[in-house]
């Protein structure tokens, strides 16, 4: 073995670890926000442990975590048979971790068993952290803790299974998209907890009022997402500029000496005119966009200039391309 392959082997190998390590902090992150934030409080943010919280006001002696691993083994089975090797064995880790550690937060948070039964905030730590009379506050941090959780797993190519697994099936035999799948899984166990909490269906006594947790599930469904997003693609997404432009040379020279970027001349016509017209299609960083903005104005006051947002960008100068094993997005 050479000194190149060595070392190549061995930057691998650094990279397999980094990305196990993530989806251990990740997992724990996941786990800590639904013991401390989501589930004493009654929140069902969507899937299989929100199912899981649904399930514990029926039948309190099971946990959250063992209601997560009763629903996610028979979906991990189904999706090896689906999709074999390219269901990846990152997402079986995290699937597996997962609960592990959220009864094992619970056990370590509560007192005693009756403790866990009832999962009453107020016995967390003595109380240390009840934010019973702070909804809103709950929630907000809940779906910002389980959002920055999930989107260390999902950066490392991985998910923690549950409604994710339905998505992928809806995807592959329905052709819903995927993202759509993961929405109409979650809404059908938000509907579930509005009917058994918010409506007291199943249960001896209702909880007064449980109805308007639906409502704060939803905010916490929001906000989760939203630091998903921020986690995976950043604080900014990358912006897809169009100009026209009589200058087009001069803007040329600009973005590949100033601004140290490629772009693409497009065939365009003018409706009105029916001129024949060369539209540049560029991709900067957020950052970038207001120097480009200055730019084109000091070169040609009246270009014609389209800004919007390039969702993901792949390729030399923005993100390598996912590995064969990543989240379905389509």
């Amino acid at each position: 073995m050479t000194v190149k392959q060595t070392f190549k082997e061995m930057i691998t190998n650094f990279a397999w670890w980094r990305d196990i390590i993530t989806i251990i902090i990740g997992c724990a992150i996941v786990a800590a926000g639904f013991v401390f934030f989501i589930n004493p409080y009654n929140i069902v943010p969507g899937g299989v442990y929100g199912a899981g919280i649904v399930l514990h006001n029926i039948f309190p002696t099971i946990q959250v975590g063992t209601f997560g691993y009763m629903m996610d083994i028979p979906l991990l089975i189904i999706a090896i048979i689906i999709f074999g090797k390219q269901f990846g064995g990152r997402t079986l880790f995290a699937a597996f971790i997962t609960p592990g550690l959220m009864n094992l937060f619970t056990t370590l948070a509560y007192p005693n068993k009756e403790a866990m039964q009832t999962l009453d905030p107020s016995l967390i730590f003595g109380g240390a952290i009840d934010l019973s009379d702070h909804l809103m506050l709950t929630c907000i941090l809940g779906g910002t803790i389980l959002g920055a959780g999930l989107g260390l797993v999902v950066r490392s190519n991985a998910t923690t299974g549950g409604t994710d697994i339905i998505a992928m099936i809806l995807n592959k035999y329905f052709h819903i998209p995927f993202s759509r799948g993961v929405l109409l899984a979650d809404s059908c166990v938000v509907l579930a907890g509005l009917l058994v909490i918010g409506f007291g269906i199943g249960l001896e006594n209702g909880e007064s009022g449980g109805w308007l947790l639906s409502l704060y599930s939803l905010i916490c469904i929001y906000v989760s997402s939203r630091v998903i997003d921020y986690a995976i693609d950043g604080a900014s997404y990358d912006k897809l500029l169009f100009i026209i432009s009589n200058e087009n040379e001069k803007l040329r020279h600009f973005i590949i000496n100033d601004l140290e970027r490629g772009a693409t001349f497009l065939k365009a016509s003018g409706m009105y005119t029916k001129e024949d017209k060369e539209m540049i299609f560029l991709v900067v960083s957020r950052r970038e966009v207001a120097l480009v903005q200055r730019k084109v104005k000091t070169i040609d006051p009246k270009a014609f200039l389209v800004v919007t947002d390039a969702y993901d960008t792949y390729g030399e100068g923005f993100k390598p391309f996912p590995e064969a094993d990543s989240i379905l997005n389509d």
